[in-house]
Order: C-alpha cells, then sequence, then structure tokens
C-alpha cells in the first residue's frame, strides 16, 4: 500500500491544484481532479438562463472538448451497464426525447435514472440553483428537438438523427460529425447556465457546483470498514478508478470480480478481507496518479513512467541526459579532468537539492497493462530526496562522453559532455527503429543501473558497442550519435570497475584495446586528409570498423596496405601521421598483436586519438580546425 499511500499524500500536499486546469507542450489540458469527479471528452455544449431556459447550443472543439464532470463509484466504472452519470452525459440519458428522434434504448430506462439522481441531488441540502436551472430545463424533454432546430443536431426526413453523414447529401458537412468517432446519438453533452453578474457559466469549472455534488455525495457514503492505507474507518469503496492513462483506459489497478477469474474466492469470503480501501483514499490517489501521468508521465507502448514528489517540486527527470538535466550547466567539457567534470554535475543537482523540501520523498513509478481491464505496477521505488539526488550525480558521472547530437533553434550541432538520455541509450542499442515494446524494456532495466549504481546490462553495451563498430549500416550522423553514447556506456563500465576515462587522450594507457582504436582513429584520419573535406566517401579505417573489431591483427595489415596511396599522395605531410602511428604501435606488447577480438574500450580510444587530432595543434601542418570540426560533428541531419 505505499504507492498508494504517497499519492493519498500527494494529493493532500496539492489541494490548491484541485480544478485547475493547465496545458502541456502539446496543448494537452489536465487538472487534479476533484473527488468524486471525472473527466470526458463532451462534444455538445448546452448554454441555459439562469430561470432554466434554453440560450443557445454549440459544438465543442476538440482542443476543448476536456470536462470535468461529477460521477459516482458506478458511473465511473460503467460499460455496457446504462448508469447515469449525475449532470453531464450523453443524449440517451439527458434527452427526454431521445426515442422521438430514433433514439434506441437496449436496456431499463436511462433517462428516468438520470432525473431521478439528478432531482435526488436539487432536492438535497446541498442542491445547487445552477443545477436545479438544468433539471427544470430537462424536465421539458425537449433538448434534441432544440439541438436540431439550433442546427447542431442534424435529422433525416424520418425526424430520425442521421448516423453518418455520406458524401451524398447536399450541403457542407455540418460540425458535429467532425468532432465524434461515431453516430450523432453518441454525443456527449455537457451545460451551461449563465446567472446575472456572473461571468464563469460553465458547470464543469464552477468550485461551487463541484464542492456541492462533493459534500451531497460523501453524505450518502455510510457503510464503513477499516481503511488498510490510513487504518482509520471510513467509508469503504467498492470500485476503484480507471482511465488513469488516458481518457479511454479502461484498466484498474484495484479491482476483484469473482464472476471470472477468481480473484479472491477461496481464499477470502469477501474482496474487503483481501483489502479495504476507504472511498476518500481510493478517490484522491487515482486522482493524483492520473494527474501525475498526464503532467510529468512518460508513455511508452501503453506502459507509463512517473516521477514525482510528495510535494509539487521540480523532481530532475532520470531519464533525461546531462543536457536536458541543466542546460545552463551543460557544456563542452571534453578536455576537462573528471573532477571538473563532477563539479559541473554537482552544481546542475544542486539547484534541485535546495528547491526541493528536506522532508520530500521521490517516487518512481512504472505502469502497464496485460489486458484492456487490468492494469499493474511493473516498477515502484520511493526514496529519500538526498539520495535520489546522490544516486542521479553518481550516475551523471561516471555514464558520460562527449556528444554532439542535439540540435538548436537554428539547427546547429550543440556538443556537450555528458550521460545520454535513457531513450537514445535504448535507439543506440537496438537502432532508430527499435519498437516501443524494445525501449519501454530497456527503460525499466536501466532503473537500477541509474537508482542503485549498478552496472549497466551486459547485452546493452554489447549491442551499442556491435552498433557503433559498424558505421557503413548506418547514415553519418547516426553512426557518430551511436558511436558516443557506446563510448558513455564502455565509460560507466569502466567506472564501476574503478578505471573510468576521461574524453582527453590518454597518451600513458598502454591497455591493448585501447592502443588500437588509437591507430584506427589515426588511419582514419590520415586517409580523411589526403581525400580532402569534400569528399563524402568512408575511409577504410571506418569500411572495416567491423571486421577490425573482430580480427584487430589481421585487418590492420589491410588497412595499413590501403594507406599507402593516400601517404603517398600527402607526401611529407604525411610525416606527422606515420610518426604517430609508429609512436602507438610501439606501445603495443608483441603478444598483444593478435586477432582476439577488441573489447568496447577500443571505441574510447578511436574517439579520443580523433578528436585529439581534430582539435590540437600540434607540429603538424594539418589543415583542419573549422573544415576538420564540421566533418567530426557530421553533415546536417536528424537529431
Amino acid at each position: 500500500m505505499t504507492w498508494l499511500a504517497k499519492l493519498y499524500q500527494t494529493y493532500e500536499n496539492n489541494l490548491e491544484a484541485v480544478g485547475k486546469f493547465k496545458k502541456r507542450y502539446n496543448g494537452q489540458e489536465y487538472t487534479l481532479l476533484p473527488v468524486s469527479h471525472t473527466t470526458q471528452s463532451a462534444q455538445i455544449e448546452v448554454i441555459l438562463d439562469h430561470n432554466g431556459n434554453f440560450r443557445h447550443a454549440e459544438v465543442v472543439d476538440k482542443s476543448d472538448a476536456s470536462t470535468l464532470i461529477p460521477c459516482t463509484e458506478a458511473s465511473s466504472n460503467r460499460t455496457s451497464a446504462p448508469v447515469p452519470h449525475p449532470l453531464h452525459d450523453k443524449l440517451v440519458y439527458v434527452a427526454g426525447d431521445y426515442r422521438s428522434y430514433g433514439g434506441v434504448v437496449k436496456k431499463g430506462d436511462p433517462h428516468a435514472d438520470y432525473m431521478r439522481q439528478l432531482r435526488e441531488w436539487c432536492d438535497s441540502p446541498y442542491g445547487h440553483d445552477k443545477v436545479q436551472c438544468v433539471y427544470r430545463y430537462l424536465m421539458k424533454g425537449t433538448l434534441i428537438a432544440d439541438l436540431v432546430r439550433q442546427q447542431i443536431l442534424h435529422v433525416d426526413e424520418n425526424n430520425s438523427l442521421i448516423e453518418r453523414w455520406s458524401s451524398d447529401r447536399p450541403g457542407e458537412k455540418p460540425k458535429i460529425y467532425n468532432v465524434l468517432a461515431g453516430d450523432q446519438n453518441a454525443a456527449f453533452v455537457r451545460f451551461a447556465v449563465e446567472q446575472i453578474g456572473e461571468l464563469e457559466h460553465r458547470l464543469w469549472r464552477d468550485e461551487s457546483v463541484q464542492n456541492s455534488y462533493i459534500q451531497y455525495y460523501m453524505q450518502k457514503q455510510n457503510e464503513r470498514d477499516v481503511c488498510f492505507v490510513t487504518g482509520e474507518m471510513m467509508p469503504y469503496a467498492d470500485k476503484h478508478a480507471s482511465r488513469i492513462r488516458h481518457s479511454a483506459d479502461m484498466a484498474k489497478l484495484i479491482s476483484a470480480n469473482d464472476n471470472s477469474g477468481f480473484t479472491f474466492r477461496g481464499r477470502f469470503l469477501t474482496s474487503r478481507d483481501a483489502a479495504s480501501i476507504s472511498y476518500e483514499v481510493s478517490q484522491k490517489a487515482h486522482n493524483a496518479l492520473k494527474w501525475l501521468v498526464a503532467k510529468q508521465g512518460m508513455t511508452i507502448d501503453g506502459r507509463v513512467f512517473v516521477v514525482w514528489g510528495t510535494k509539487e517540486e521540480e523532481i530532475p527527470d532520470p531519464f533525461a541526459d546531462t543536457y536536458g538535466l541543466n542546460r545552463d550547466e551543460a557544456s563542452d567539457a571534453g578536455d576537462a579532468t573528471h573532477e571538473e567534470f563532477a563539479q559541473q554535475v554537482k552544481r546542475a543537482i544542486q539547484g534541485y537539492r535546495h528547491n526541493l523540501d528536506y522532508q520530500s520523498d521521490v517516487n518512481i513509478m512504472a505502469l502497464d497493462a496485460a489486458t484492456p481491464g487490468r492494469m499493474s505496477v511493473v516498477y515502484y521505488r520511493d526514496m529519500n530526496k538526498e539520495l535520489f539526488l546522490n544516486k542521479l550525480q553518481e550516475w551523471h558521472g561516471s555514464c558520460y562522453w562527449r556528444h554532439s547530437y542535439h540540435l538548436d533553434q537554428e539547427k546547429k550541432r550543440i556538443v556537450f559532455t555528458g550521460t545520454p538520455s535513457t531513450r537514445d541509450i535504448a535507439f543506440a542499442a537496438y537502432g532508430s527503429g527499435a519498437s516501443d515494446t524494445v525501449v519501454k524494456g530497456l527503460l525499466e532495466r536501466m532503473l537500477p543501473s541509474i537508482l542503485d549504481g549498478r552496472k549497466i546490462p551486459n547485452d546493452i553495451v554489447r549491442n551499442a558497442v556491435s552498433r557503433a563498430s559498424n558505421p557503413i549500416s548506418m547514415e553519418r550522423w547516426e553512426w557518430e550519435k551511436t558511436l558516443s553514447i557506446a563510448c558513455s556506456l564502455v565509460n560507466n563500465t569502466q567506472w564501476n570497475e574503478g578505471k573510468g576515462f576521461q574524453v582527453a587522450l590518454d597518451t600513458n594507457n598502454i591497455n591493448r584495446d585501447y592502443l588500437f582504436g588509437r591507430m584506427l582513429a589515426i588511419a582514419d584520419v590520415l586517409e580523411r586528409t589526403a581525400l580532402g573535406w569534400e569528399e563524402k566517401r568512408a575511409t577504410n579505417a571506418v569500411r572495416y570498423m567491423n571486421a577490425f573489431a573482430q580480427r584487430p591483427a589481421r585487418t590492420w595489415t589491410v588497412i595499413q596496405s590501403n594507406l599507402q596511396p593516400y601517404q603517398a599522395r600527402m607526401g611529407m605531410d604525411a610525416g606527422f601521421y606515420n610518426r604517430l602511428l609508429d609512436q602507438v604501435g610501439s606501445q603495443l606488447q608483441p603478444e598483444d598483436f593478435t586477432d582476439k577480438p577488441l573489447g568496447g574500450l577500443y571505441l574510447l580510444g578511436f574517439y579520443s586519438q580523433r578528436q585529439d587530432l581534430y582539435t590540437s595543434k600540434k607540429d603538424k601542418e594539418f589543415k583542419a580546425s573549422s573544415e576538420a570540426t564540421e566533418l567530426h560533428t557530421t553533415e546536417q541531419g536528424r537529431e
């Protein structure tokens, strides 16, 4: 019950956000739902005057369709059974003349049930005058007639609502068909009441209407039991919320149905014996989760990852790269020592450390649904905020390298030193065409490495190294991105073994893999210089890179023989590279010059040596800085 308790606490700590609508970057609205409320997409808005008379109606644009509506336990979980919402609802419930316009009612009398429920609210001590206006109007039974007269709904020659608009009908296609997925009978109606001297007439945004219904419905909750979350005797929740990931999501986190599946029969007499959760806790916890998912959740192939603090505080995203963590601190620190880079990461984290409350907890949750009706918590972890920030600082301080795949607003490449995002790691390991199923699985597997300091799973590192060793299988921009990310992963492995590397070239490193990587980089730069910067074809070093990683001694012989024409073309200008090749080669021990496959460390030697040649100003006549840097960061491409 820990996650339920944390979500309930989150709701209580953010009461000021209840009912306040905000928008995400993609324009999607979200709010922290009040108790006994849910959201629905409305297609028709009916405006009444303060006496309950019809004024006019409008077709609701899809961008404004999200509507906050009161609900009961039964209505919020309705499927095929006709269970009315208390106020806003579909035509079959709210329209007394539904049958007169060709509407077919399959079960019961939905309109009578709706009106009886609405009358109980109006007649209670918590009744609201605006809700009473809606009741008085609907008692007339003329809703569809008014909507047809206003040309919101459309009927055929038999005075029945037209299900679908065919192209052979005269005139322009009505607006209602642009916002409806089905026929007109399925339209959802919301109500507004214009009161003299009041600006807010939309009932779904009126806090007084919301509070009126909450008080009315809560006093109807009489059956009490021990709440497993709070430990108190409270009104018991018989059904729990769905629509957690989005408005069409019917999967539930808490459900018991022994008509099929037998979730508790044989062990308990009733579902309460297995788990008893109060109505208030269930509502607040589920509403908090819906709010967090809409506000800051990341969804991949139905799996939702959400990270939050129990108070509404900005929590650094554990899946983000260092550049996204703090753009003011992220920079090209490729030549800096590890201590200098660690200080840079520490400063980036420090802002979050000061902003978070001392008692704050950080929660990490992953949700997924194996079936359309059942959802599970596939990962959950709550941590003290200091521990969370320390682990995040360790992650960014160990899995880093120099990257150049971000683009600014002018489509120019941004060079930064840091840790790649987890999503980019997935694409580096499995390719840009990796399915969402693969990506979501990798994100979950990476969490222990980020939050617990464990080694990155070997298969992920191995896949990234393998793809980085095969540059001719992808475009140049993708290979450069894959290469730098693979270097990050290999470097993280080295740090976990107490032998971390820096981006700057280590000329004293005599590791076999590192030296072979340096030799490959020298051959690459030598040939590239001889070809000229306008030539885009791959060098021999790049073309033979995959074979070189598998059989370095044999492949180096081939590469070196293919270098001879370019060395001859450069003449005396090749002297620097030849001497450097001799110097690096002489550091290899004779017993190391074999065809034993290279480890991922050779990529670090390759990258660092190539970067050093492109940026250093040693005694060589080398046409470079701007042109070589442009080549290194690759042609204009996609991020």
